[in-house]
């Protein structure tokens, strides 16, 4: 019961160039001196005649990025995709700063909350297989709960507003670093949301934004699939159909010790950016409310996956990813109208849908953009965290130049 994630990293991209005697090329706090393989166009796409140079190599979006890295207040890599082919990839910083290895296209990242939309997809696959329904409750699948958590719903726990569980932040949530065994760390946050005897509210009377409603979900989904753990589920029926090679939901030493993955620097108490993942406060393992970790191809992957219908068909796909309730925008959020959909956000930008999910934390940021009617993928990825301010910029201005193209 406390075996490691695997993962499956073999064959990867990486590896592929290394056997070939090449290696991508990108840019690292500046631009390159010519567009290679971290900003490409292909033929494919550039033959359509809808990528506009704004979004193209040495464009508006990419000198932007650039002059962010030049300031340091990116570091991290831009994935820009129309009709499934990137049109620029491009990276900046440093993924291990002691060890001198540069942020490239293939470095796998933190992707915090952005992990939820994995979850929501897990339930829904369970769901369409008739194995469960959005509309059980929590004690229905688990016990050990208060009456009062132990009735809200799933479609509660998806939706932030089941009332259950702690606080997102605070200093008593988060996984300590003494829980050392995916057992150990299971046992602890599950045990710790059972200890809670009631809601914040009547499950389905409020609203709350709950890291700890996806634990349970997590915990429900490989109840109900008889798996060990909710991690096997994901890597059999998300990440393998989808291509993603090198996701997985990393432990520590992997994390650690893995030159390809990138580690986190948020910024100290002195205003010094420092190593939080070779810290004391680095968790064991991250879960279903975030935690798993992506490279920018692997997430195009899985957001060609996701529309090609090859993980749900489309009417569970509208489902999981449709907003079922209004959400206030955060004041550095472009969209005029935010609504929550299952482990994601739904957005309309400028009469253009957006679906997909943002996340942050020490020294980790992510965001997903999907823009259904207009064949645009996007995928902005920091190991400097402050989302709001590394990572927001770059999405505001690419979704704004992406409709502008319409």
């Amino acid at each position: 019961m406390t075996h490691q994630p695997s993962g499956y990293r073999e064959p990867s991209r990486r590896s592929l160039l290394r056997a070939l005697g090449a290696a991508p090329v990108v840019a690292a706090g500046v631009l390159a001196a010519s567009p290679a393989a971290s900003a490409v166009v292909p033929a494919r796409s550039a033959e359509k005649g809808r990528v506009p140079q704004t979004l193209r190599p040495g464009g508006q979006l990419d000198r932007y990025v650039a002059e962010r890295a030049a300031r340091d207040e990116f570091s991290g890599t831009v994935l820009i995709a129309y009709r499934g082919d990137p049109v620029l990839t491009r990276s900046h910083g440093m993924a291990d700063k002691d060890r001198d290895i540069p942020n490239r296209p293939d470095t796998i990242f933190n992707l915090a909350s952005v992990t939820k939309i994995f979850t929501g997809l897990a339930v829904m696959q369970l769901a369409a297989k008739g194995e469960l329904g959005i509309h059980d409750t929590l004690g229905g699948h688990l016990d050990g709960f208060a009456a009062e958590p132990a009735g809200a719903t799933l479609h509660q726990l998806l939706t932030h507003t089941s009332g259950v569980g702690r606080d997102a932040t605070g200093p008593d949530v988060g996984i300590p670093s003494e829980w050392d065994s995916l057992e150990v760390v299971w046992d602890g946050v599950l045990g710790a949301i059972r200890e809670i005897p009631t809601t914040k509210f009547p499950p389905g009377n409020g609203n709350s934004y709950s890291n700890d409603a996806f634990w349970l979900l997590g915990a429900i989904v490989a109840t109900v699939s008889g798996e060990d753990y909710f991690y096997d589920y994901v890597r059999q029926h998300i990440f393998q159909p989808a291509g993603m090679r090198d996701t997985d939901y990393y432990t520590r030493p992997q994390v650690q010790g893995d030159r390809d993955i990138a580690h986190q620097y948020p910024l100290g108490p002195d205003g010094q950016r420092f190593d939080f993942t070779m810290g004391e406060q680095f968790p064991f393992v991250g879960g279903p409310d975030g935690g798993a970790y992506s490279t920018v191809e692997d997430m195009l992957h899985f957001a060609t996956a996701l529309q090609d219908d090859e993980l749900l068909d489309r009417s569970f796909t509208d489902i999981a990813t449709r907003g079922k309730l209004p959400k206030s925008p955060a004041r550095d959020e472009t969209a005029s109208h935010l609504f929550t959909g299952y482990g994601c956000h739904d957005y309309v930008y400028r009469g253009q849908r957006i679906y997909g999910n943002d996340g942050g934390g020490p020294g980790a940021g992510a965001n997903l953009d999907i823009f259904p009617g207009l064949d645009w993928v996007t995928v902005v990825v920091t190991n400097y965290g402050d989302t709001p301010t590394t990572v927001k910029p770059i999405v505001n201005l690419a979704r704004e130049l992406i409709v502008d193209s319409a």
